[in-house]
């Protein structure tokens, strides 16, 4: 049976069919330490469940605009408008169903045929088939391994052509973990604005950053002059841990905006209404809101440390990108290629899975087929266990 043009090539999520495997297997039984989920592992705050849980009580559970009620993206935008420094207007703020959806929704807004889309590798394994179902093109720009991969405007010039249509690319970055300094980010913004270039900044690690107490540094952060035309992605999912409750947000020019929400009109439309509730508790409580951040980000930073101790203790000869934000380690494991059908990153994965019970997610899905992505969003005990395991079978191996 012929499927349409639009999916021709379209590849199932990675990192879902991993987390999915892991389940499957657990569920037969069998002792897997899942490392492939790309969320926190905290429950939701209890205020902000119960904001949710309060809503549906009180039979707010009715379509709402397209774009989010107004209240959300209101609160939305004080809140950007606090780190940018200068008034957001409201109306600027799409809120749609997850991060994931509003990256969609741009990337389906700006770029069509015949378009090219610069982006970041390695990339988070859904930028490219955003892009691919947009009927642009994307185009990989990697930058120095020495340097956590990130990119620079040198290795930008060489990606671009007349075709170059936008930008893609995320910080902190998943899979890696790098981030981008500001003086960095500036430098990126100043080359696409120069170009006409759209930019659009995954921002969802932001608030997971172990540079300092504060954030990861955002396009907000830096001078008017330096940016052109952007789209901001953020969310609740990973800073209140709040993945499936499916709340996200783009900022864009209001022209943009009032496209993106035309578009989910007629795909979605509204995002759930009682969840649109809990992400405005997120939004209002700053000072709960704050402690929360705090709380887990600390956790992730003792994991941090944890897991790269453990990797430089238990498994020397694996090289890492050191993480700087989100909760990846991203790891070399071409040294493992050729015995035992450890054929790619893929393979090295299913013999860790079989041989060691760790579910680890390919390299591959995100670019580089010569690392692999371990998520380190649960307990200190289960990194230490899984770690050991795994150098047990390289040991033997």
């Amino acid at each position: 049976m012929p499927f349409s043009e639009n999916i021709r090539r379209l590849q199932p999520s990675a990192t879902l069919a991993v987390s999915a495997l892991a389940k499957q297997l657990t569920a037969q039984g069998k002792d897997i330490i899942d490392l492939s989920a790309g969320e926190p592992d905290f429950d939701t705050p209890s205020w902000i469940a119960e904001a949710g849980v309060d809503a549906i009580r009180k039979g707010q559970t009715r379509y709402t605009p397209a774009a989010g009620t107004p209240k959300l993206r209101k609160a939305i935008a004080a809140e950007l408008s606090a780190r940018w420094g200068r008034e957001v207007d409201w109306q600027a703020v799409v809120v749609s169903n997850g991060a994931k959806h509003s990256l969609f929704n741009a990337c389906f807004c700006l770029f069509g045929p015949g378009d090219e889309v610069l982006v970041d590798s390695p990339y988070w394994t859904s930028y490219p088939e955003m892009v691919t179902l947009s009927r642009a093109e994307p185009v990989f720009v990697t930058g120095s391994e020495d340097r956590g991969f990130r990119v620079t405007p040198e290795d930008l010039e060489r990606a671009a052509t007349p075709r170059t249509r936008g930008l893609l690319f995320s910080s902190p970055n998943n899979p890696t973990g790098s981030v981008y300094s500001r003086e960095e980010l500036e430098s990126m913004a100043r080359w696409a604005k120069e170009r006409g270039i759209w930019l659009i900044s995954d921002e969802i690690y932001r608030p997971i950053y172990f540079g300092n107490d504060g954030p990861a540094p955002s396009v907000l952060d830096l001078p008017a002059d330096a940016v052109g035309s952007f789209v901001l992605v953020d969310g609740v999912s990973k800073a209140f841990a709040m993945t499936g409750w499916r709340i996200g947000f783009t900022l864009s020019p209001p022209d943009l905006a009032k496209k993106m929400e035309a578009f989910q009109s007629h795909t979605t439309s509204n995002p759930s209404t009682p969840a649109q509730e809990a992400a405005w508790a997120a939004y209002t409580h700053r000072e709960e809101a704050e402690a929360e951040i705090r709380r887990m980000r600390e956790a992730f930073r003792r994991r941090k440390e944890l897991v790269t101790r453990l990797f430089d203790e238990k498994l020397p000869g694996f090289s890492y990108v050191k993480p700087e934000g989100a909760f990846y380690l991203f790891f070399r494991v071409d040294g493992l290629f050729g015995g035992e059908n450890r054929k790619g990153s893929e393979g090295v994965c299913t013999w860790f899975l079989e041989k060691a019970g760790v579910a680890l997610v390919p390299g591959s899905a995100f670019g580089d087929d010569r690392y692999v992505r371990l998520s380190f969003a649960t307990s200190d005990a289960l990194l230490e266990e899984a770690v050991e395991r795994m150098a047990r079978a390289v040991e033997s191996s």
